[in-house]
């Protein structure tokens, strides 16, 4: 009969214990909602009274921006770059064409199906991601954007090649709203799954999940010394993004009750990476911001030069990179103390 040893209690290190609770606060104070927040999502709501003659425009802002937030997640926070972050965008905007077309018209349904469906394609395509260098990463995810831009192309007997998908409409969101022809519920509905989506999002950056994602990104072999997870947490984090870019998809398309192979241009890709550099990464808001401006200065350009207005969002770039990201990112840092303080950052 054998004996088994007494468990015995070891006395929690008093540095340790107060270390830890140092932590917990940390952690708590950088995941508060911030005033300058609070703004943002009033203004929002504040936009569908003051201009109702641009819901069309504030539609496309809030879609771009969710797009641009889920990009953040892998991008800002496990710092992989990627230029096949449309392919998701792609996926979610046919899948929802293709369920109202065949299947069930009703919005919310397509939104997650659609959702999951990019999801799918996240989870199969992040362990490509996980070999190599950003460069090889870089190329590796502009590859699968261009095959399924491609796939899309070819297989007209499904997504109606380069014609896309048309005659079809969007039942009305959870059977009780219909979308009507100033694009008012559209706007609303957009607003509201970008809100759930970025506070979704944001729980996740700033939970100890979303910090370990930061430690991958400053310093892999550190933060595997530690027992990080790096593959685990790579190929999660990218997994949910690919969620949330092809809701984005999904809700171009059920606002447009149209979709083409537009939908997996690269310059898409380049769009989206253009708005995070103008907004900033590693805050989610970012993305948000970047939308807005890029959205607005691409919108007048286009009208006052519209062969040339390549051109000048090409110089705001390079004025951007001259002046230096980090510089204009770090905006919120300018913020009087009781509206952001630096541990948002």
């Amino acid at each position: 009969m054998s004996v088994l040893p007494q468990e015995t209690t070891v006395p929690a290190n008093p540095s340790t214990a107060a270390a830890e609770t140092r932590a917990a606060k940390l952690m708590k104070r950088r995941s508060r909602i911030r005033f300058y927040e609070i703004i943002v999502w009033i203004a929002a709501i504040a936009a569908y009274f003051l201009l109702p003659s641009k819901m069309l425009i504030l539609t496309e802002i809030a879609i771009l921006a969710l797009f641009a937030v889920s990009l953040d997640l892998v991008l800002g926070f496990a710092g992989i770059v990627s230029l096949g972050h449309t392919a998701f965008f792609g996926l979610g905007a046919y899948v929802a064409g293709l369920m109202a077309q065949h299947y069930f018209a009703e919005p919310v349904t397509g939104l997650i199906v659609a959702g999951a469906a990019s999801g799918v394609l996240g989870l199969l395509t992040s362990f490509l991601i996980l070999r190599g260098s950003d460069l090889t990463r870089l190329m590796t995810t502009l590859g699968i954007g261009l095959m399924m831009a491609e796939v899309a192309n070819q297989m007209a007997w499904l997504t109606g090649g380069a014609d896309g998908l048309s005659g079809f409409s969007p039942g009305p969101i959870l059977g009780m709203f219909e979308f009507d022809l100033f694009g008012k519920v559209g706007y609303l509905y957009c607003v509201g799954v970008l809100f759930i989506g970025t506070m979704i999002m944001r729980r996740i950056a700033f939970s100890p999940f979303g910090l370990s994602l930061k430690a991958i990104k400053g310093n892999s072999m550190r933060s595997a010394m530690v027992a990080v997870p790096g593959r685990k947490r790579i190929v999660t984090a990218y997994t949910i993004a690919a969620v949330f870019a092809g809701m984005a998809g999904a809700l171009l398309t059920q606002t447009t009750a149209f979709v083409s192979p537009d939908v997996l241009a690269f310059h898409r890709s380049a769009d989206v990476l253009l708005v995070l550099v103008i907004g900033g990464t590693g805050y989610l808001y970012g993305g948000i911001f970047g939308a807005i401006l890029f959205t607005l200065v691409k919108d007048w350009l286009s009208v006052i030069t519209p062969q040339y207005w390549m051109f000048y969002i090409g110089l705001l770039l390079v004025i951007l990179v001259l002046i230096g990201r980090d510089r204009l990112s770090r905006w919120v840092e300018y913020l009087p103390e009781r509206l952001s303080k630096k541990e948002d950052r």
